[in-house]
């Protein structure tokens, strides 16, 4: 039986460099193609007649749709904190990994690099940051809180489509 207690092996050194390359190859892969399909979200967004930044939306939720999936599909089986664990966690992984890779790639890539936050969002960021901690540290979330975390995100879009 397993128990709590329980875990694997400890990965030997070949796996973990092994993993460490296939995790830089997936990453330019995902670089390389979100500034592949950038320009036709791009355009499909002015003719929308949208705010630029809703196209960092789009390419953040193609990159993020696989987790996405798997958090809705833990919340509908009411495992809320393994749903918020999913997203957040996902999200802080790909955000930790992708800035800098897109920075490194900008050395190469032809345009500017931006990556500043204006004001309202650097208040939704830090009122997210707050909420996380009182929701996702403690180990067990509830469908209140995950509601909470559902109207930051809501806020934030509708920020983004009209600022």
């Amino acid at each position: 039986m397993i128990t709590a207690d329980d875990h694997a092996d400890a990965p030997t050194a070949r796996t973990t460099w092994i993993s460490l390359s296939l995790l830089g190859l997936a990453l330019i892969g995902v670089v390389g193609l979100a500034k592949g399909v950038s320009p036709t979200i791009e355009s499909g967004v002015e003719a929308a007649g949208l705010h630029h930044a809703v196209v960092g939306v789009i390419i953040a939720l193609l990159v993020l749709l696989p987790e996405t999936i798997a958090a809705l599909r833990s919340a509908r089986r009411d495992r809320v904190q393994t749903s918020l664990n999913l997203a957040l966690g996902s999200a802080m992984a790909s955000i930790g990994l992708t800035i800098p890779a897109v920075a490194l790639a900008s050395i190469w890539l032809s345009g500017p690099l931006v990556l500043g936050l204006g004001s309202t969002h650097m208040v939704l960021l830090a009122l997210t940051v707050v909420v996380s901690s009182l929701t996702v540290v403690p180990g067990r979330a509830t469908p209140l809180q995950g509601g909470v975390h559902l109207v930051l995100f809501a806020a934030y879009l509708e920020l983004a489509v009209n600022p």
